[in-house]
Order: C-alpha cells, then structure tokens, then sequence
C-alpha cells in the first residue's frame, strides 16, 4: 500500500503539529494503522500548494470568495484528493473501514456534538488565535497576524490583553470544557459513546492538543486542573489508542 500525503502547517514547535485541524486526519489515520507522510505548507503558501495539487477551494465565510484551506489527503492508492478534516475522516471510514470512527452511523451525532462545543468555545476564540501566532514560522506570522486582523477589524494586540477580556475568554473555554464533562459522565464507558472509541474522542483531543501545543505551560496546567484532570487523561488515552505520527 502506498502511503497516504496529509498536508500540514508547521510551528516553530518541537514536531511541527499544532493545528486542530490537521490534526483530526492524523489521529485517524493513525487508529487506522494507515501509512502516510506529511508535507508542511506555510500559512501563505497554501493556496498555491493546493492549487498545485487540484484542490477544490471551500467558501470564505465572510464573502464568499474561494479560500483554499488545509487538511488535504491525497491518495495515491485511490487517486482521490480531499480538504475539510470533516470529509476526510468520511472518506477514511468509508474506504478503509476496518476499525471504523463513524461506529453505528453515528456521523450526525458526532456533528451535532462537535457543532455544540465548538460553538461554546467561540468567544475564548481571540485568545486561543494570540497564542497560535506566537508559534509559527516566520513565513506564516505575519500573515496569520494580518489576515485575523482584517477579519476581527482589530489589532491583535487588543485581542486579548490581560485583564477582564481575556479573564472573559477563559470563561468561555471552562464553559466548553464544563459542556463536554456533563456529556461525557452521561457515558458508561470513559470514551463519548461508552466503551467505542469513535471521532467524538478525536474531536475532543485535538482541540486539546492544539492547547497544549500553543498555551503557555502554567495556561496548560490550569486545564489540566479542570475536573479532577480529566482533559489530560483524555488526551493521553486517546494518544495511547492512535499513537499519532
């Protein structure tokens, strides 16, 4: 089998993977036992890359215009090319389906549960996107910085300065957090959906793990302080199921 070609963006981080994104894809393939290798793109050279490749642009959510974005999996073993971490899970489950993620048909469970929490964590959003420029590449810091900028209408340091806006911030990210520990007692087993393992778990973790990642070791500490430690648990159990590349 050959391998699978999963684009990223690199960090200035030991082992480049920060994104949450790129992520989900990796800890599949992972799980699945999929071979595959990583070719790192910087922020501003995504959308020659994918245009390189014959990838499809998503929508911009703000007017409409084309906006080339990564995850992207190529296949060589299929010829399929696929963006939307979303889609290339689907697409993993579907063709590769020993050791499904999907378990049950659970695919519109699994969306309402990641559209609920993601939409808990959107106003913590700033602060999470202050700590992302501070681990890039040189090539991608500047863009990443203006490009959010122009988006929020707002310099990125007043995105979240220290003080009541980003004390408000961290309670939009307990908030979240506080979310998935009620969904995740109502289990019987100590994955989402009792004792499977399915995408849920991964959505889960790779939010964490991009905390991890970009937060400041006393910010990381204080979520791992969080419900008798058990974000840190499940970023560990899930790593010990995938052992992601």
């Amino acid at each position: 089998m050959l391998p699978l070609v999963l684009y990223d963006i690199p960090s200035k981080l030991p082992g480049n993977t920060w994104s949450p994104n790129p992520a989900k894809p990796r800890f599949v393939l992972s799980y699945k036992n999929l071979p595959f290798e990583t070719v790192w793109v910087e922020f501003p050279d995504i959308a020659t890359k994918m245009k390189e490749i014959g990838a499809s642009p998503n929508k911009g959510p703000l007017d409409g215009s084309d906006l080339y974005t990564v995850p992207a999996l190529s296949d060589p073993n299929t010829g399929t090319l696929i963006t939307d971490s979303w889609l290339i899970a689907e697409y993993l489950d579907k063709t590769y389906p020993e050791k499904p993620i999907f378990p049950h048909s659970s695919n519109g469970l699994i969306d309402a549960f990641y559209a609920a929490s993601t939409e808990l964590l959107k106003p913590g959003s700033k602060f999470i996107i202050l700590r992302a420029s501070q681990i890039l590449n040189e090539p991608s810091t500047e863009w990443y910085i203006r490009t959010r900028e122009e988006v929020l209408r707002e310099k990125i340091d007043e995105f979240s300065p220290e003080g009541p806006k980003r004390d408000a911030h961290w309670a939009a990210i307990k908030k979240c957090f506080d979310a998935m520990k009620t969904w995740y007692d109502k289990s019987s087993g100590k994955w989402l959906m009792g004792d499977t393992f399915s995408y849920a778990d991964i959505l889960a973790v790779s939010g964490l793990l991009c905390f991890k990642k970009i937060f400041r070791e006393e910010e990381w500490e204080r979520i791992c302080s969080w419900h008798d430690g058990k974000w840190e648990k499940l970023l560990s159990d899930v790593e010990k199921e995938c052992n992601p590349a």
